[in-house]
């Protein structure tokens, strides 16, 4: 995993990372998941910092609820876009590398880690950063997808992230989507390893639930469906296509 080196200008090539609308809706379900963790009055105390904030939308977002947001990518021209666009007293943004943030121990509340992993180097080396910069009893709101997701996120292709690399990168080449697969996803039990210094609280099956709560509608065009969803997530968590979980730092008295 260490020798792929940075995805840079990620944000050029990748027209969700722009979309106002999207970028909005999950922003929403991740204020609504926080509500519900930390409380409104915490949560409005809260020193939150979003890594791969890209071109600072779900930042600008969250601001108003929160009493700062530093927002950090290692894309400087969607870090460039995201000061010249994102307005907010308590909103900033700076061009950083997420596995080696130059960032005090222990200086925010909340870290937002969505849809991350997969994009840096070192998913381990990434997750120790987050526990570093987390202050005790902090959350990182983490949303992840699964290695095993029969559809590949990012090109939407069957299978991409199941392939070894070589394979991948034929595969895209083929489909006439690019020359390199990138990403490297992970499976359940490795994100779980990844993540084994925090306490996981899986929140992915309360959103199943209960989607409209969570403002996760847009997960599920068809409401029809939304019971087979609920019924793999519960049979077949491993292979389920995506998680959120909230990864909480130990209390400085925790044995």
């Amino acid at each position: 995993m260490t020798n792929r080196g940075y995805q840079y200008g990620y944000a050029a090539t990748n027209p969700e990372m722009h979309s106002e609308k999207s970028r909005r809706r999950k922003a929403a379900t991740m204020l609504a998941v926080l509500r519900e963790a930390v409380g409104l009055e915490r949560l409005a105390e809260a020193r939150l910092l979003n890594l791969g904030c890209s071109a600072g939308i779900i930042d600008e977002f969250l601001a108003p609820h929160v009493r700062s947001v530093l927002g950090v990518d290692i894309d400087r021209d969607a870090i460039a876009s995201a000061i010249r666009s994102r307005k907010g007293e308590n909103l900033m943004f700076r061009v950083a590398d997420a596995m080696a943030l130059d960032l005090e121990d222990a200086s925010f509340d909340i870290v937002i880690c969505s849809q991350v992993y997969e994009h840096v180097p070192d998913a381990t080396r990434l997750l120790a950063e987050i526990e570093r910069v987390l202050a005790p009893g902090g959350v990182c709101y983490f949303a992840a997808t699964n290695r095993w997701a029969l559809i590949e996120q990012h090109y939407r292709l069957p299978l991409l992230s199941w392939l070894p690399q070589r394979l991948a990168n034929a595969y895209l080449k083929i489909m006439k989507r690019g020359d390199r697969y990138y990403e490297k996803h992970l499976g359940y039990f490795a994100l779980r390893q990844i993540s084994q210094n925090f306490r996981v609280q899986d929140r992915t099956g309360v959103i199943l639930e209960n989607p409209d709560k969570y403002e996760a509608g847009y997960l599920f065009p068809l409401r029809s469906l939304r019971w087979l969803a609920r019924a793999w997530f519960a049979l077949l968590k491993p292979i389920f296509p995506g998680y959120i979980w909230l990864l909480w730092k130990q209390p400085e008295d925790s044995p």
